[in-house]
């Protein structure tokens, strides 16, 4: 009999966890090989467990995975080993809101085993940003890479209906079903020069760049985004943006 073959190892982060039973919990990872994965980890929650300070979220791991196994609660895999990565540590304040934000945009809006490799990469890019400040503009460049990697962003270079150019000193807006429009009204709308510059970063994969070019309009790009979001998501309430107006609301009394 030939031995078994050792499990692959793949860079993941923890996207959140659940308890699976005293000793044990079921992990939904974000990998980047296998995209988002649930994952059974055994004796994770016992006091002598090695994984007990590896399973965190928002930290890059190495996990070795079993195959993928069906139960009642769809495909399965066992964590066969899992050690920290090294990297940046735990953003703090409203960083680390913002990176429990991303973790439930993708648990929402990623399908299971569905790999993104080049989301994965700009996840821990963002996720770095976060740790060095507290970057607005990170968590746009993230949810217009996220949209874009998921078909759901139209060409922002061009007016979708015609697919003629956009002019650069004109105002443009972004709707869910008729993709980028030119505005009724300046209010509200983003300039045609914004919106090129952020599909030439989209295109170029450059971190830095796509958050540059955001920058440029930050509060008239959160709208735009959000009402994309909130359509894709079905109308879902995002927990982690209600608990941080929460939050702002007791740092204002």
């Amino acid at each position: 009999m030939r031995p078994a073959r050792p499990a692959a190892v793949q860079p993941a982060f923890v996207l959140h966890h659940y308890d699976w039973s005293e000793t044990s919990l079921i992990l939904d990872l974000f990998t980047r090989e296998s995209g988002r994965v649930a994952v059974a980890a055994k004796g994770a929650k016992r006091p002598y467990s090695q994984l007990r300070a590896v399973l965190l979220p928002l930290q890059r791991i190495q996990v070795s995975l079993s195959k993928p196994t069906l139960t009642e609660g769809g495909e399965v895999q066992t964590l066969r080993g899992a050690e920290w990565a090294g990297g940046n540590t735990l953003p703090g304040g409203a960083g680390l809101f913002s990176g429990y934000y991303l973790n439930e945009l993708l648990m929402k809006l990623l399908a299971r085993h569905d790999p993104h490799p080049q989301l994965f990469d700009a996840y821990a890019d963002t996720l770095a940003a976060l740790a060095q400040r507290d970057d607005t503009a990170a968590l746009r460049a993230f949810e217009l890479r996220l949209l874009a990697e998921l078909g759901l962003l139209p060409d922002l270079s061009v007016v979708t209906a015609t697919q003629r150019a956009l002019d650069p000193a004109s105002r443009y807006q972004l709707s869910a079903d008729g993709g980028l429009v030119p505005a009724s009204h300046d209010s509200g709308a983003l300039r045609g020069d914004t919106l090129i510059r952020l599909q030439a970063a989209l295109l170029h994969g450059s971190g830095d760049a796509l958050r540059a070019a955001c920058a440029a309009e930050l509060p008239l790009l959160k709208s735009a985004l959000r009402g994309l979001l909130h359509h894709h998501l079905g109308h879902q309430a995002l927990r982690t943006r209600a608990l941080l107006v929460d939050v702002q609301k007791l740092l204002d009394t």
